[in-house]
């Protein structure tokens, strides 16, 4: 890994590396977080990915369906790196990361009354079904067990607290 690191920096000097024990990248300190001890290809082509996003100057993202827009982008750019590099990343790898966001989406955005899909609000915690009219928060991580709380569980749930 840190021979790739070292092909990164010498081709792309603005970026900067941390060693780590997962690959991100972090709009908020401008760094590309790495597993050194990481091996094999898959590892290899998640820090290039890491660094599409860097060199994209990719932000925290707005919306959900954002999420997957700078994804995809992230992508398109470390295919472009990785072929600089003599490095071939397998579509369907690429197609198999994108697939964890939009199951994430997909089950975000399922209404929990009448399971009608539907679209995130301007207030971006909340969904609204265009069925029954349901309105549901969501969590604002990508990295936890998708829930859905109605906005009367949620209320139910202040009272409580």
């Amino acid at each position: 890994m840190n021979e790739l690191v070292s092909k990164l920096k010498k081709s792309y000097p603005k970026l900067k590396f941390h060693a780590s024990d997962s690959f991100y990248w972090s709009p908020e300190t401008k760094e590309i977080f790495y597993d050194e001890k990481a091996n094999g290809k898959i590892n290899q082509w998640s820090l290039i990915h890491e660094a599409g996003h860097a060199l994209l100057d990719h932000k925290n993202y707005d919306a959900d369906y954002m999420l997957i827009k700078l994804e995809i982008e992230a992508w398109e750019k470390a295919k472009e790196v990785a072929s600089s590099l003599g490095i071939d990343i397998d579509e369907n790898h690429i197609q198999d990361c994108l697939d964890t966001y939009r199951d994430w989406l997909y089950k975000r955005s399922i209404c929990p009354k009448c399971s009608n899909k539907s679209l995130q609000e301007s207030d971006l915690h909340h969904y609204r079904c265009f069925n029954c009219h349901m309105r549901w928060r969501v969590t604002n991580s990508k990295f936890c067990r998708t829930y859905r709380i109605s906005d009367k569980e949620s209320r139910k749930q202040e009272v409580l607290a």
